[in-house]
């Protein structure tokens, strides 16, 4: 109702927007996905990152790579209300986040503003640039002819290339903008959050309410995760020990077979009633092997099992999944001596042995009685 009036050089916005309705798959699975997007009010050049939800991390992450995409820092970024990435946050972690925030765009020498609460049309550049942006990769997809990908990498590279195309057709005012933005700093901040954990007697820690595994041998140590939008960082001190993939929401688990059995196969017993049971199963084979077990020999099945998983954790996983599948193909039973006969154990490289060095001057004297000559 009320146009307004943008200058160039002044206003971003930002904010996430939900893109399942457009039913991408990747390898024939879906793929629910964000994207946070970022445009300059006065060209609508805009820069996007796919993510996974509009966590606080998501934010601080897709804003520093949409201005390094853009090249350049404008005076203001506006957002919505933040709710979404702040408010499932408790009481320490809002205030860490509100900080963390504030930090960055000092970093950028950004002036914050927000939307007042419930009102989006006061974001509604980006807002407008949903729609249209959702509507030409709905239109490319058609073109396409296919909602199918390899990967997300070739997706991402599909959605960069649309970008790309609509910032081509406002290259008249985005060079008026491009002349008055503020150059980028010497580097990212790459702000993340930072929790210090112990680890329990079960080898797992709690981050954000989901539980992860962490190899045994750390059982009682405290370490640092560093909580990224998509990754969990952990170190022991300043050393790095493992990145593993953040889980969405809470109440979830995600368990290695990696980090538990070599304690596990002390212990075989303990498989059958393990609480994160049905996550020592690295694939499909693993799962068809341990009911073949139980199948045939039941009282066994727990034992060798769990041999069979601490063969591939000491060996090569996929040439146990390969053992795995020949045998079950061939209705022979997965024992553990069996699938042992098919796996190629690795054997030290020998080292060849030297002899002791030899000096011989004889050959320097020779070109000195050359030079001589």
């Amino acid at each position: 109702m009320f146009p307004q009036i943008h200058l160039p050089g002044v206003d971003a916005q930002s904010d996430f927007t939900h893109m399942e309705s457009l039913g991408v798959t990747l390898g024939g699975v879906p793929f629910p996905h964000l994207v946070f997007h970022l445009v300059l009010s006065y060209s609508n050049i805009e820069a996007i990152q796919v993510c996974f939800s509009e966590s606080f991390e998501s934010l601080v992450e897709g804003i520093e790579t949409c201005l390094w995409s853009i090249g350049g820092v404008p005076q203001r970024h506006r957002t919505d209300h933040l709710s979404a990435a702040i408010h499932p946050l408790d009481a320490a972690g809002r205030a860490e986040a509100k900080q963390r925030y504030s930090t960055l765009m000092q970093h950028y020498g950004l002036e914050p503003t927000t939307n007042n609460l419930g009102v989006a049309h006061e974001n509604g550049d980006v807002e407008q640039s949903h729609f249209r942006f959702k509507d030409a990769v709905d239109q490319a997809l058609r073109v396409r002819g296919s909602r199918e990908f390899a990967d997300r990498s070739a997706y991402t590279r599909f959605l960069q290339h649309q970008v790309t195309q609509r910032n081509l057709t406002r290259q008249m005012r985005w060079a008026e903008e491009q002349a008055v933005l503020r150059p980028l700093p010497a580097s990212w901040l790459a702000l993340c959050r930072e929790l210090r954990v112990r680890v329990s007697r079960f080898s797992t820690i709690q981050v954000l309410r989901n539980t992860y595994s962490v190899p045994s041998r750390l059982i009682g140590t405290k370490l640092l995760v560093r909580v990224r939008s998509e990754v969990l960082e952990v170190y022991r001190g300043t050393a790095h020990l493992l990145s593993m993939p953040r889980l969405l929401g809470t109440g979830q688990h995600r368990i290695d077979y990696r980090h538990v059995i070599w304690s596990l196969v002390r212990k075989p017993g303990a498989f059958a009633q393990y609480r994160y049971h049905d996550d020592l199963f690295p694939s499909l084979a693993f799962r068809r092997a341990y009911d073949a077990l139980r199948d045939s020999k039941p009282q066994r099945a727990d034992r060798d099992y769990v041999r069979i998983l601490h063969l591939a954790a000491s060996t090569s996983e996929s040439e146990v999944e390969l053992a795995l599948g020949l045998l079950l193909d061939q209705a022979a039973l997965p024992s553990f001596d069996a699938v042992r006969d098919l796996v190629r154990v690795p054997v030290a490289a020998r080292l060849p042995e030297l002899g002791p060095v030899i000096v011989d001057m004889a050959v320097y004297d020779r070109l000195l009685a050359t030079a001589h000559a």
